[in-house]
């Protein structure tokens, strides 16, 4: 057997103390109702019993998964926000008093309505929708998240990109003052501030891309984003840049923060890929917050049906 150092484990594979506990406890007790036997063909499919008792919602629309949704303290408690530290507990901890009000939204670049918006103009008149989406994390970690907002597709039609674009470029509020993962000091040497992604403008069109200003029908909270953030469900998770403060349209394609950072584990289009594995880690399985076993990682996590054809003709091997 290889026993690997802890310090060699990625922190995706180390299952959280409280969902270790709790899953102590169920085999304790169902042990001694059940044997052992028993317990372990029920465990593929046990949730985390310290979770909410949140039910599983059906698909409302025709992007929603079925899938049994991540309970909302998960969702708010475990999460890769490295402005507030690099640590999936950090977040909760740092955000608290985040400000997000007033805010504001500066549309730059090759755009016929270029200004600084304030949220509720930029957002007004939007009907705001539930999606259910599958989202997975490089490190091989995912969730089923209940987003609420509105489709890109909506918001770019409203500012009228120049038949120029090609590329939308997103960035994060830049503030040290409330985010202590922005110091230099804390993150010595690692991402480059503020935070930076892109897609594609055919990517930023796709009906799936989404514009989420909530989860379980709350306003989304300071960890997760708030107060609006990008969703793209066929890509890993650090596409979904937080906190946006800035949208430019431009002929280039944007030098994202992850790909300056380390290029060679990073590409521009972070498709979710179970083919190809991170450098340090493999890609093909998965573990869902809350279940005990990895499951198969699905092409495009899933939404290869809606998204495929974007990247046809494109070597996803080499533009990953």
């Amino acid at each position: 057997m290889l026993i690997q150092r802890a310090s060699d484990i990625p922190s995706s594979e180390i299952t959280p103390e409280r969902l270790y506990s709790n899953r102590r406890e169920f085999i304790k007790t169902a042990s001694s109702a059940l044997g052992t036997a028993a317990v372990i063909s029920i465990l593929p499919g046990c949730m985390n019993s310290s979770a909410s008792g949140t039910a599983q919602n059906k698909a409302r629309g025709p992007y929603d998964t079925d899938e049994k949704q991540t309970p909302y303290e998960d969702i708010i408690s475990y999460n890769n926000y490295y402005e507030f530290g690099i640590d999936k507990s950090d977040p909760i901890k740092y955000s608290k008093n985040f400000k997000t009000k007033p805010w504001t939204v500066s549309v730059e670049g090759m755009v016929k309505k270029p200004a600084t918006y304030a949220l509720e103009d930029l957002t007004k008149g939007f009907a705001m929708e539930d999606r259910v989406y599958r989202m997975r994390c490089v490190e091989a970690w995912s969730m089923v998240i209940p987003w609420m907002g509105f489709p890109l597709a909506e918001l770019v039609k409203r500012l009228e990109p120049t038949p120029s674009a090609k590329y939308v470029e997103f960035k994060t509020i830049l503030d040290p003052s409330q985010m202590p993962g922005q110091k230099p000091s804390i993150f010595g040497g690692g991402l480059h501030w503020p935070y930076t992604e892109g897609l594609r403008l055919d990517e930023a069109m796709n009906p799936l891309a989404f514009i989420a200003m909530g989860i379980y029908g709350k306003s989304l909270p300071n960890q997760d984003g708030a107060p609006l953030r990008l969703v793209t469900p066929w890509k890993y998770g650090f596409k979904g840049v937080k906190a946006i403060v800035k949208i430019r349209f431009t002929d280039k394609q944007p030098l994202t923060a992850w790909m300056e950072a380390s290029p060679q584990e990073y590409g521009f289009y972070a498709n979710v890929n179970p083919q190809v594995d991170h450098p340090r880690w493999s890609q093909a399985s998965e573990r869902r917050i809350g279940e005990f076993y990895k499951r198969r990682t699905l092409m495009f996590n899933g939404y290869a049906e809606q998204v495929a054809q974007l990247y046809s003709g494109l070597d996803l091997r080499k533009n990953f």
